[in-house]
């Protein structure tokens, strides 16, 4: 089975237009090493979507045999699926009053180090992030395509996926001061609306996975 590229770029844009993925991403920007902080973020981010990406998909491909059908990758769906439709409920029914969580605080002087650290943390430690990887994984998996097929899908999958912590650097690099500006009022915005948006994108991602599954049980 072919592996469905249109399916795995639709998980890591997801990720990639995450408020967790675009405020850190925006923050990196107004540290004081801005061009070392961000690719030490990068790589840690890069890190911690492959990873879970990558053991799903040798999960599957392992666990799952062609002549079996696909009866536990459509339970796992069915797993995530739920998992992110709570995770998105949850998300709304508290999204007012919520204080900035406390790597937003730990963003705003960030060495290079540590922003290795906090990009690992908030993608293989968050468990929305973790969810999405993890189904873009079974999916690769579960196509039992040829290697080579498979790694371009994960490559896809990464490249896509941490596109949206790549672009600030681009445009630093390309404008320099001048991207501040309006980054500063993306990442304002983006810290007002972040719960909201979040909640709506993780149940809508959630219901596709579910639906996903059940339909291939």
């Amino acid at each position: 089975m072919p592996v469905a590229f249109g399916e795995v770029v639709f998980f890591a844009v997801v990720i990639a237009l995450s408020p967790f993925t675009l405020i850190p991403a925006l923050f990196m920007q107004f540290t004081p090493q801005p061009r070392a902080t961000s690719s030490a973020f990068l790589t840690g981010w890069v890190i911690g979507i492959v990873v879970p990406a990558v053991a799903c998909a040798a999960l599957a491909s392992v666990v799952q045999r062609p002549a079996e059908g696909h009866g536990w990758v459509a339970w796992a769906r069915v797993a995530l699926g739920s998992l992110l439709i709570l995770f998105g409920l949850r998300q709304w029914l508290t999204r007012h009053g919520r204080p900035a969580p406390g790597w937003m605080r730990l963003l705003a002087d960030a060495s290079p180090s540590r922003a290795f650290r906090l990009g690992l943390l908030l993608s293989l430690a968050n468990p929305k992030i973790l969810l999405l990887s993890a189904a873009a994984g079974l999916t690769v998996g579960a196509a039992g395509a040829a290697t080579t097929s498979g790694v371009t899908a994960l490559a896809v999958f990464t490249v896509c996926a941490a596109s949206t912590v790549a672009l600030p650097v681009v445009l630093h690099l390309l404008m320099g001061e001048r991207v501040l500006i309006p980054l500063l009022r993306v990442r304002q915005w983006l810290e007002s609306q972040a719960a909201g948006v979040m909640a709506v994108v993780i149940a809508a991602i959630g219901v596709l996975v579910l639906f996903e599954g059940v339909v291939r049980l």
